[in-house]
């Protein structure tokens, strides 16, 4: 019995640990370089994608095309901002 328990605490305790080390290594992403906008670029085109189609497939079509709007124009600000700092570094 003490060694089932064990076997179960131990198995609980490290997916825990992975679950919160993957969450700080994700917390920990740079994007004050052009290729770090760059990315989050793609994870908010990504997200407006996913928000959209969950919507417009519950019948919410209209809350679906705001959300896919909302992400779509931080995709594009993170993407200006990544265009800028490549100009200035080949400017410069």
């Amino acid at each position: 019995m003490k060694r089932k328990v064990r076997s179960i605490l131990t198995t609980v305790l490290l997916a825990a640990l992975f679950v919160f080390t993957s969450a700080v290594v994700f917390a920990q992403e740079n994007t004050n370089t052009a290729s770090g906008q760059m990315k989050a670029s793609s994870k908010e085109v990504s997200k407006a994608g996913k928000s959209m189609g969950t919507n417009v497939k519950q019948g919410r079509v209209v809350k679906g095309s705001k959300h896919f709007g909302k992400h779509m124009g931080k995709a594009g600000k993170h993407f200006g901002k990544s265009t800028k700092k490549a100009v200035k570094k080949i400017i410069s």
